[in-house]
């Protein structure tokens, strides 16, 4: 018999009220915690309000990861996962539960508590600022599934995560060194990737000064696989018709791959001709933090940029001419294999690229007591100074620096703050206070002569806007007894989008030859979200938490302010919607948690049904292009279940083991627009999920390391069509670590790992990297 949401969360409700019936024993100081924390901090508070599945890693969880960017840190954390397609890759966005690979602003990401989600727009491209921090800066990691507390905007639909860095609060020097190769074999493309990375910084803080000063500088460098692979294009004019193209050997005819046509019945897959190069990245960056503390009052203010580059220079095609020389297409635009005649052109084909994207983040935090208020206030800003991207015309006009386009942004980035003033009343714990952001962005599109030095420039298009989000909150924490805490919380935000629109040069009619700007209609909307969380403790190491929540995700700039323009000059309706309504979610979480001795074991049940969710189309077009736009899927839902294991030093000591496993149903409900969607697993959510980290201390200066990631095979398109393991899919994830620690002095550790040790090939429409191994050291004085 299917689950229903009414089942589910009848069955969350009775199982609390099962729960609170047992009677209370006397709470030992396990009991007293009723923060359920899933691999919870022992030395360290979480940053973040704990509402529903939270969790805490620390320094013992870090150890046991092969960590090159700062996200991989929480790879092996519970139902979660960041799209990391390679070593320095600035697409890594997190994902929650049955949240998608590319629904980046459903997360809201910190840094010290300052934002660094980029919600500028809704996809693979706005991921959070993660190089912002390197590694070995951080502390702590805290990671709060669900928008369970008033605290925290819309954007928390799908969760937070927020990253401690390390605090000046002694004197200490250190450095770290990586080396890392990655053997990789796929198609034609058959090489060796490498890469490093080096880290070095110091920390001062006297003895009786309540200043404090860290700073640090990180270099990493970094070949990657090839992210994509070019295809024949498919006519049905051609296919099957007679020779008349160059005839060329080398293409691989994978069957696997996803159709480009069906012809006769049959399907018509394109074979693969060669690969776009390997990303080869360089990212620098320089960080600097002040502390000041001196009684109850706290100052923070800290300072990072960071340098990034990427050049992929090195398109390699697999095909080759009768005289066996590479064959990157000609002017007649075909080419003959296996019988078959396929288009192939050199104008779009196998181009070389350039970007460059530098971003800093300044922040000011401000926390004392002011007439008996607890008060928390801070200020950031995350600006792009340049973000740039250019690429060629195809093969021949890259390497003879002729025809391409250029993409620059400018000016481009957002400001938040919020002020935070607790206090205690009894048993009451008040919260209440204000957060805002702004975020504006402004990109234009130029053709050029000269792709390389971005020279000869004609303007094609330009697309700018803002938004702005002011928040207001208030929750109060009410302790029933000493083992039972209830939080009502009430959120109101008042959004706005403004200042937007669109440039393009009108082909035909009275504007023909022109630049045309259609400007946007300023839009506002109000949205009010309550919350509810109950917690119990239950004496005997027994736990229970019941979280509700109503949540409002406003759409982002890029969601509002993208499209074209028809050849006139005027809006071209199909290509965006200037009306998107905002996402509306419905949240429940129930949590039950016992304590075994050295094993902790926590349940959970969870449900989000969401109203109006923001959603990429991709349509194809009379003539084989296609056009992408962001549309509201009128409802989609998710539920699931999660059991979560934290074992220590058992059942030999030394050992640790951190180990989850999720099961995950997401669907769409109902979709106006694509009604072939309706009931169909909503795109790259697997139905199970498994995550393991063991930690085994074999010696005092040696421990071993074990680290799995799994993911089953989802849905890779709206409609369920596609399913499959191979390029262009996302496919079913395997991913055995491994990882040794030597201490080789008291501040000298030295480490060695392998990624992917079974060389599992698995895809994200990307190819994820292949067996990968790393040495490291670091020390610290």
């Amino acid at each position: 018999m299917p689950i229903t949401v009414r089942a589910l969360l009848r069955a969350s409700f009775c199982a609390f009220a099962v729960a609170t019936a047992i009677p209370a024993h006397a709470a030992d100081d396990d009991d007293k915690d009723k923060d359920i924390l899933v691999v919870g901090q022992k030395d360290a508070p979480i940053s973040i309000e704990p509402r529903g599945l939270s969790v805490s890693l620390g320094e013992d969880q870090f150890d046991g990861v092969n960590a090159f960017n700062t996200e991989d840190l929480i790879k092996y954390a519970p139902d979660f996962f960041v799209r990391t397609r390679y070593i320095g890759d600035n697409n890594a966005v997190p994902g929650f539960r049955g949240t998608h690979s590319a629904q980046s602003a459903r997360s809201l990401v910190m840094v010290d508590g300052f934002v660094v989600s980029n919600f500028l727009g809704n996809s693979f491209g706005f991921p959070p600022a993660w190089g912002i921090v390197s590694p070995s800066e951080v502390k702590q990691f805290d990671i709060v599934y669900g928008p369970y507390s008033a605290r925290y905007p819309g954007n928390s639909m799908g969760g937070i995560v927020n990253v401690t860095t390390r605090a000046p609060d002694h004197d200490e020097a250190f450095g770290t060194v990586q080396a890392f190769v990655q053997p990789y074999r796929q198609y034609g493309t058959k090489d060796d990737f490498y890469g490093y990375a080096a880290e070095a910084g110091f920390a001062l803080k006297g003895e009786n000064s309540p200043f404090g000063f860290r700073a640090s500088v990180r270099r990493l460098r970094n070949d990657s696989q090839p992210m994509q692979y070019y295809q024949f294009g498919y006519s049905a004019t051609l296919y099957g018709g007679p020779g008349d193209g160059k005839p060329v050997t080398g293409a691989y005819a994978d069957p696997a791959l996803i159709p480009a046509a069906i012809r006769d019945g049959k399907a018509v897959v394109a074979p693969v001709i060669g690969d776009y190069s390997s990303v080869a990245t360089r990212q620098d960056q320089v960080r600097a933090q002040l502390r000041f503390d001196q009684g109850d009052f706290h100052a923070e203010a800290l300072f990072t940029y960071w340098w990034n580059r990427e050049e992929t220079l090195h398109p390699k095609t697999y095909l080759r001419d009768a005289a066996g020389n590479p064959f990157y297409g000609d002017a007649t635009q075909r080419a003959s294999f296996g019988g078959h005649t396929y288009t192939l052109n050199p104008a779009t084909n196998f181009r070389l690229g350039l970007a460059a994207k530098d971003e800093w983040l300044a922040g000011l935090k401000l926390e004392g007591s002011v007439a008996g208020f607890d008060m928390r206030a801070n200020l950031s800003t995350l600006r792009f100074d340049r973000q740039d991207s250019r690429s060629s015309n195809g093969y021949a006009a890259g390497i003879a620096n002729g025809a391409g386009q250029v993409t620059e942004q400018g000016p481009t980035g957002w400001y938040t703050g919020d002020l935070l003033v607790t206090r205690t009343w009894g048993s009451h714990d008040i919260a209440f206070g204000v957060n805002g952001n702004l975020y504006e962005t402004d990109q234009s599109v130029f053709d050029t002569t000269n792709w390389r030095a971005a020279s000869g420039r004609t303007p094609r298009t330009r697309t700018f806007g803002r938004t702005r989000t002011i928040g207001v909150f208030a929750e109060d924490a009410i302790a029933l007894d000493a083992d039972t805490l209830l939080t009502l919380g009430l959120r109101a935000d008042w959004w706005r989008a403004y200042d937007g629109g669109l440039t393009a040069r009108a082909t035909n009619g009275a504007q023909a030859g022109r630049l045309v700007t259609q400007p946007y209609t300023a839009r506002a909307e109000t949205a009010f979200s309550p919350k509810l969380a109950l917690k119990r403790g239950l004496g005997d190491g027994w736990a229970a938490e019941l979280s509700l929540a109503l949540a409002t995700r406003f759409p982002t700039v890029g969601e509002l302010f993208q499209g074209s323009l028809n050849s006139d000059g005027s809006f071209n309706q199909n290509s965006f919607d200037p009306n998107l309504k905002p996402e509306k979610s419905r949240d429940a979480n129930f949590l039950l948690r016992k304590r075994f001795g050295p094993v902790t074991l926590t349940g959970s049940l969870f449900y989000q049904r969401i109203r109006d969710a923001i959603f990429s189309y991709v349509e194809i077009k009379p003539g084989g292009f296609s056009v992408s736009s962001f549309k509201n899927i009128d409802i989609t839902r998710q539920f699931g279940a999660e059991l979560i294991a934290e074992v220590r030093n058992w059942p030999a000591q030394g050992l640790d083991i951190d180990a989850n496993a999720a099961w995950i149903d997401a669907e769409t409900v109902r979709n106006r627009a694509d009604r072939a969607s309706e009931g169909v697993q909503f795109p790259r959510i697997p139905s199970w999920r498994f995550n393991g980290n063991l930690r085994w201390r074999l010696a005092p200066s040696l421990q071993a390391v074990v680290g799995m990631r799994y993911a089953s095979r989802p849905n890779t398109d709206l409609d369920g069509l596609y399913r499959g393991d191979a390029y262009g899919y996302t496919s079913e994830l395997f991913a055995l670590d491994v990882k040794a620690n030597v201490d080789l002095a008291r501040n000298l550790r030295l480490s060695a790992g392998v990624n992917n040790l079974t060389n599992d090939s698995a895809w994200v429409f990307h190819p994820y990297p292949q067996r990968t191994f790393v040495i490291e050291a670091g020390i610290k004085l």
